[in-house]
């Protein structure tokens, strides 16, 4: 999907901006919706003020087998499992056209900050785009930052940064106590960065990752065809596994990709698994009939710690085209 007025991702440093996180029925910005919106306003390091609503999805209507009742349900168990957030908690919520104007006055014009933002940022922007708003603010990932300056660590989710620094997260998965941690991680990340090399030296050290081009995947002996690598694309090194038809292109062709960006590909969902990529057509679905195996698994996987998502082929090829 083009977003055309989609703010910039950056690489920078600032002490005023705000932190944004977003909760949703799922990973996918066409089929799913933001269920909870948070955000924290920082101005000269300072914590000033915070923003935090639940938003009430489009219902989904279901027979209860037993009963034969129809019933209304906004989140699936997975994401109540995931998240806590429950159905019973988004009935009164308020939806997302009065809640989005809120955030959009609070945010202003204002840098912002969140651990892999742009997910949030294309969730906010089509739910924007939605109701007559332009979404342009520019962006700083503190996951790139975490990758960058903590490369040894196995995993860069913000559970991992937070634990690398000593710092008590609690609430996982809530948008506000997610926000509060990514700020306390971002500002010790930046005050220790500082604290060693100017914040022009910090962005010189995003250039393009050489690696040989002659080694080979095991998958039909896919190899990539560049030679440069950006390290900070949220695929690099990252292991991809594909279901269901792609209407893009052949699933060869999009694992051609993936090693393209420098990823890994794989036919099996393990707990290596980094992405799980559903055919579009798939994915849509799963999502209102029920959910392939290999979906089950991966959201069992995710519920027991591991760094698995699960997207469509559309979020994919968003990911490809991710640009500094």
């Amino acid at each position: 999907m083009l977003r055309e007025f989609k703010g910039k991702s950056l690489i920078a440093l600032p002490d005023t901006y705000v932190v944004i996180d977003t909760e949703t029925t799922g990973l996918d910005y066409e089929f799913c919706d933001i269920i909870e919106i948070s955000a924290i306003k920082v101005v000269a390091g300072e914590v000033v003020d915070s923003f935090s609503s639940l938003v009430q999805p489009p219902p989904s209507f279901t027979e209860n087998p037993e009963t034969g009742v129809e019933e209304c349900t906004y989140v699936d168990e997975y994401i109540t499992a995931l998240t806590g957030i429950t159905n019973a908690s988004l009935e009164n919520a308020p939806k997302i056209d009065s809640v989005f104007p809120a955030f959009a006055n609070f945010i202003g014009n204002n840098i912002l900050i969140g651990h892999n933002v742009n997910f949030d940022i294309n969730f906010l922007y089509d739910a924007g785009a939605r109701l007559g708003y332009q979404f342009s603010n520019s962006f700083i990932d503190t996951m790139r930052i975490a990758r960058k300056i903590y490369p040894d660590l196995k995993h860069h989710r913000l559970c991992d940064i937070a634990s690398h620094l000593n710092i008590i997260a609690t609430n996982a998965h809530r948008a506000l106590a997610d926000c509060e941690t990514t700020n306390e991680c971002y500002t010790i990340m930046r005050r220790s960065i500082l604290d060693s090399m100017s914040e022009d030296a910090f962005k010189a050290l995003y250039k393009p990752h050489y690696r040989n081009n002659g080694s080979k995947i095991d998958i039909a002996s896919i190899v990539s065809e560049n030679t440069v690598f950006d390290e900070t694309n949220p695929l690099y090194g990252k292991t991809v596994v594909f279901t269901g038809a792609l209407h893009s292109m052949l699933r060869k062709d999009a694992m051609q990709c993936v090693v393209n960006v420098g990823g890994i590909n794989a036919n099996s969902v393990t707990k290596s698994t980094n992405f799980l990529v559903i055919g579009s057509e798939e994915f849509a679905s799963s999502v209102k009939d029920g959910k392939t195996t290999k979906m089950k698994k991966a959201e069992s996987l995710r519920l027991k710690g591991n760094d698995i998502q699960i997207i469509s082929e559309d979020a994919f090829f968003d990911m490809l085209a991710f640009e500094n």
